[in-house]
């Protein structure tokens, strides 16, 4: 049996969450192996609805679940979001959740800096969530880092908090504000390394174990690949590498182990924040996909601005990643268009492209080229076999095959985890 990885196949947003839970169910670990809790998941149990930060989807299931290396912790949004889902009824324990102790830590003056930067930026704004996300990683690659490990040391963080101090308090100056105040964060770290060191633990030797007893893997993504630090639009990104590579890196495990990549696209695109977005409909018809859609961001609640899909953009995130096959999500939200449409390629001062530009003003200027298609007036939602959908939606789920050049393995058609056609099982390879 294969594991699977998830990942975002453009800007993020695009149903990770159901997607994860319905593979979870028949996973038997599940590993979160990047970014922080800047990305959210939206779960659908039942009645139930989860909203997941930082956690890994399998947590709501009782599957075991890992936080690896690869991802920055903010400690305590950890204990807000173990404690709010406890309020719900989830069980999180050591036994059900392990944290890679060789996490590094967001820490209060991460967000400080998130923060004023945005604010001193003007029209260069990125439009972080301001969770200090972006800092923290600038200091594990910095090696200026305190992380999860180092919760059971504090003692030593010393030699630390030097390096930490020298590059930080320069910045905090810079804007105005007072040095880091050492005592107190050792004092803050203190409190809450407590609740957090008992998930703690070399989290690849367990990994290692697990696959050694054919055990399936489940990783997951977080964002997408139009957002990843290397491949996405830059500087309009995250702070991280979001493509399924990443899993091996982020979690201690090689990179055959990382199996089959499912890659999660909508039926059209959205985007949250600042950016290019060649297909964006300011208009009616993106007011109609975003209303249809609940287009709204899990983590800020900002409203996503939505448009056609770019088949050009979800070929490139196929190509870059690996993708194996796309999990096509919220076809159910163009159920009732006239005509659908979808990018082909794009001109840029007279030149034709099949692919998208790495410069940030060549990929503000691109036009996009659309392929106009019969929409249907028939219901997707809730089908759960080809027979139930129209013929011109089937029509455009196999031209967006023909156009990114990967295979459709599923089709998510409502929130409801059920409501889900099976093409191809990635868990079977």
């Amino acid at each position: 049996m294969a594991n699977v990885a998830v990942i975002g196949a453009q800007w993020g947003d695009e149903g990770k969450g159901k997607i994860v839970d319905w593979l979870a169910e028949r996973a038997d670990v599940v590993v979160r192996f990047q970014g922080g809790h800047n990305a959210g998941h939206t779960l659908v149990v039942g009645e139930k609805v989860y909203k997941l930060s930082l956690l890994p989807s399998g947590i709501v299931r009782g599957t075991p679940s890992v936080i690896g290396n690869g991802v920055v912790l903010d400690p305590w949004a950890l204990k807000a979001e173990v404690e709010k889902l406890r309020g719900q009824g989830v069980e999180v324990t050591p036994d059900t959740l392990k944290i890679a102790d060789t996490c590094p830590l967001i820490l209060p003056f991460h967000r400080d800096l998130d923060g004023l930067r945005e604010d001193a930026s003007g029209s260069g704004k990125i439009g972080t969530t301001r969770r200090g996300i972006g800092p923290a990683y600038e200091d594990k690659v910095g090696r200026r880092a305190i992380r999860v490990c180092d919760l059971a040391h504090l003692d030593d963080l010393g030699p630390q908090l030097d390096r930490l101090a020298a590059h930080h308090d320069a910045l905090r100056a810079g804007f105005g504000e007072p040095p880091i105040d050492r005592a107190a964060l050792v004092e803050e770290l203190r409190e809450i390394a407590g609740f957090v060191l008992p998930f703690a633990e070399p989290v690849w030797r367990m990994l290692h174990e697990a696959r050694g007893r054919g055990r399936r893997i489940l990783f997951e993504g977080a964002q997408g690949v139009l957002l990843d630090i290397d491949h996405g639009t830059y500087p309009f990104v995250t702070s991280s590498n979001t493509v399924a590579g990443t899993a091996a890196a982020g979690t201690g495990l090689g990179p055959n182990a990382v199996g089959f990549v499912l890659g999660i696209a909508k039926a059209y695109t959205t985007r949250v924040g600042s950016g290019p977005f060649p297909t964006e409909q300011d208009n009616e018809t993106g007011e109609r996909l975003g209303t249809r859609g609940h287009e709204f961001g899990t983590v800020t609640g900002r409203k996503r601005r939505c448009g056609w899909l770019d088949a050009v953009l979800l070929r490139q995130s196929a190509a870059v990643s690996g993708i194996t096959g796309i999990a096509l999500t919220k076809i159910d939200v163009l159920d009732g268009f006239e005509t659908v449409s979808i990018c082909t390629g794009y001109r840029l001062r007279g030149e034709t492209l099949d692919y998208y530009p790495s410069n940030a003003q060549d990929q503000a200027a691109v036009e996009p080229v659309y392929e106009t298609m019969p929409g249907w007036s028939e219901s997707t939602a809730g089908a759960r076999s080809w027979a139930d959908l129209p013929a011109q939606a089937i029509k455009y789920i196999r031209r967006i095959e023909e156009l990114i050049q990967c295979p459709v393995a599923l089709v998510s058609t409502s929130p409801e985890r059920d409501d889900t056609i099976l093409v191809r099982d990635p868990f079977a390879d």
